[in-house]
C-alpha cells in the first residue's frame, strides 16, 4: 500500500460456477470461520473491535491524518461509528480536494502470526478503494527478504466489479522492492458483506475470502516480527476516475479480529 498502484504479478480467474461453489463449502458461516488445526490445538481470541458504541477506540486505533496521501487526503473526520456496530471510512469533495478515512492500530497492537480477519463491504463509486493489510516500519529494510517485515494486503479492490487482489511486499519500495500477488474473482463481492482472512504462520501466509481459501504463499521467507492493522481508503487512478464519482461513498467495516493457536488445556 505504500507504493504506487501496482498490477499483481500473477492473476488467477475464478469461474462464476467454481467459486460459488466453493464458498459454500466450510460447515461454518462465513463470519465464524477459522482454519482448522491440528489436534490438541484451538483458536484463541487475541483482540477485536467490534465497532460498537459511537466513538472510535483510541486505545486500539490511531485515526489517521491530516496529511496528503496518493491524489487525495486521508483526514480524521472521515473515520467514525455509525452508533449500529460498524466503522465507516467515507470518501468525499471537500471543496477543490478528496479526502477519505484512514486507521490502523500502530503502537497500540501489533502481534505476530495467528488469523487476522474483517468483515466488511464496499463502496459502490470509482476513484478510490478500500484495503485491509498488516504492516510495519521495518517494510523498508532491506537484506532479509521479508523476514524482518512484510506488508500483507489480506484485501485490496479497486475494481467494482467482483474481483479483488491480495499481495506481499518486502525489502522497501525502491530498486530492491519484491512482490508476489494474486487477483481473482468472487461472484457477488460488490454487494452485502463479506469476511476477508490470513492465517499467517513461521512458515507460511494463507489466505481466506469468505471462509474458502484462495492463496497459499511462503514468498519473502515469512514476516518473523510483529505488524499491526491498517483499514484504509485510498483515491487513486487505479480505483477508476474520481471525478465520475457520485460522493460520498463508504467502506463499511463491521468487525476486525485476531485469533493465537493456543494448546487445548
Amino acid at each position: 500500500m505504500n507504493r504506487p498502484p501496482h498490477r499483481p504479478d500473477r492473476i488467477v480467474l475464478v469461474s462464476a460456477i467454481l467459486a460459488a461453489a466453493a464458498l459454500v463449502g466450510p460447515v461454518q458461516a462465513a463470519d465464524e470461520f477459522l482454519p482448522a488445526l491440528a489436534e490438541g490445538h484451538r483458536w484463541q481470541l487475541a483482540w477485536s473491535d467490534e465497532f460498537d458504541g459511537t466513538e472510535i477506540d483510541q486505545s486500539k486505533w490511531d485515526v489517521m491524518g491530516d496529511w496528503k496521501r496518493r491524489d487525495g487526503f486521508w483526514v480524521k473526520e472521515d473515520a467514525y461509528l455509525d452508533g449500529q456496530g460498524h466503522l465507516i471510512l467515507r470518501t468525499k469533495k471537500d471543496g477543490d480536494r478528496y479526502t477519505c478515512g484512514a486507521v490502523r492500530t500502530r503502537g497500540k497492537f501489533e502481534h505476530r502470526y495467528g488469523y487476522w480477519v474483517c468483515r466488511c463491504k464496499f463502496p459502490t463509486q470509482p476513484g478510490h478503494w478500500p484495503a485491509f493489510w498488516l504492516y510495519t516500519d521495518t517494510v523498508g529494510r532491506v537484506g532479509d527478504d521479508g523476514r524482518d517485515g512484510t506488508e500483507i494486503d489480506i484485501m485490496e479492490k479497486p475494481w467494482r466489479e467482483d474481483r479483488i487482489t491480495q499481495n506481499l511486499h518486502w525489502d522497501g519500495y525502491g530498486q530492491d522492492h519484491r512482490h508476489v500477488g494474486t487477483t481473482f474473482t468472487v461472484p457477488g463481492l460488490s454487494e452485502g458483506f463479506h469476511t476477508f482472512g490470513l492465517y499467517w504462520t513461521p512458515d507460511e501466509y494463507v489466505f481466506y475470502v469468505n471462509g474458502q481459501e484462495t492463496w497459499r504463499t511462503s514468498a519473502g521467507g515469512v514476516s518473523q516480527v510483529p505488524l499491526y492493522a491498517k483499514l484504509t481508503e485510498e483515491i487513486g487512478k487505479w480505483g477508476g476516475d474520481i471525478a465520475e464519482a457520485k460522493l460520498p461513498d463508504h467502506f463499511v467495516v463491521d468487525y476486525v479480529r485476531v485469533y493465537d493457536v493456543v494448546d487445548e488445556p
